[in-house]
């Protein structure tokens, strides 16, 4: 992130890496069965993340305010790393002091959130869709982002839903009609000079 004395600015980037819905606490029906899912998805975007940041892509956390609308992104995250059955997912993503983070009250990280103007403010085309779950917040957030003309990278294996036939039937769905990018994680071109296929 770019600093001088008087304030920062936001990184500027092509692509950006969202993190949506991961600071969860899975405290809901079905949610032992997606931790099944969600812990092997988590260490997967972790690495991503690192891969991201070392070519130069910042991490935004897209998350659900859970209804507490006095909330901020920091408590929820405190609120979520003890005591939950989705800490250890959390724990494995906590957010960096670099990292962007989007309180969002509904389904798709675009609406009513402040994520389209940040996204601008990068100079970003390019996004990857990580998190949960894939045939719901994922899902959305992508329909609303194809909308908008970027570029979707939603790598496969690097969000999760409850049941795996659903989960699969989300990303062919972004694959198909989104012309989204679903590789594996570890298959997916982070660098500029990369092109999407």
């Amino acid at each position: 992130m770019a600093k001088n004395d008087e304030q920062s600015f936001p990184d500027q980037a092509a692509t950006a890496l969202l993190i949506i819905d991961t600071v969860n606490d899975l405290e809901f029906e079905g949610g032992e069965r997606l931790l099944r899912f969600a812990l092997p998805m988590a260490e997967r975007i972790a690495a991503l993340k690192s891969r991201a940041a070392a070519a130069g892509i910042p991490a935004v956390y897209l998350n659900d305010n859970f209804g507490q609308w006095r909330s901020d992104f920091h408590t929820v995250v405190r609120q979520n790393l003890e005591g939950v059955r989705g800490a250890p997912v959390v724990r494995l993503l906590v957010p960096g002091d670099d990292d962007y983070f989007v309180l969002k009250p509904k389904h798709s990280g675009f609406f009513g959130t402040t994520l389209d103007t940040l996204l601008r403010f990068f100079g970003c085309r390019r996004l990857i869709l990580t998190g949960l779950s894939s045939d719901m917040c994922v899902l959305f957030t992508a329909i609303d982002a194809y909308m908008r003309d970027y570029q979707l990278l939603i790598p496969r294996d690097c969000s999760a839903a409850i049941a795996p036939e659903h989960h699969d039937q989300a990303i062919a769905y972004m694959a198909r009609v989104l012309k989204a990018d679903v590789r594996p994680s570890d298959q997916l071109p982070l660098g500029s000079e990369e092109s999407v296929t």
